[in-house]
């Protein structure tokens, strides 16, 4: 069985049960995905729930970018969610990781990350979501 870790905004929390339950159709295990945090107790667990995230990046087949519209932008893709890319493309290019990184759109140009996003489709680093 393979296996799928989902980035993107917790606070899209109806679209990542989604996607979930898309990727478990699939025969997908869904190893991590993001979380909401209450607010009071966002600093104790934080940093546990950050650091287990990278680590299901280094276990799984699949890091895919959740990047639904949000804040009026199409694709958004904040920086937490650049940065577990950015993680996951590194496993691949340096630890020569068989990793499988793809992003659910092209985001939209006034989407911070979008240069880098739209070079590494390019050079076929990173792929868009077929469905």
């Amino acid at each position: 069985m393979k296996k799928v870790v989902i980035a993107g905004s917790a606070k899209l929390q109806q679209e990542i049960q989604n996607w979930r339950e898309l990727f478990k159709n699939k025969d997908y295990e869904v190893l991590d995905y993001p979380k909401k945090i209450d607010e009071t107790e966002f600093m104790e667990l934080y940093p546990n729930v950050h650091k287990e995230f990278f680590e299901n990046i280094t276990k799984t087949d699949m890091l895919f970018i959740m990047n639904e519209d949000k804040n009026g932008k199409s694709g958004y893709i904040g920086a937490e969610s650049f940065a577990e890319l950015t993680f996951g493309l590194a496993q691949k290019l340096v630890y020569n990781k068989n990793i499988e990184l793809v992003v659910l759109k092209m985001p939209s140009k006034d989407v911070q990350c979008y240069e880098e996003i739209d070079l590494w489709l390019k050079l076929g680093w990173i792929s868009l979501y077929e469905k």
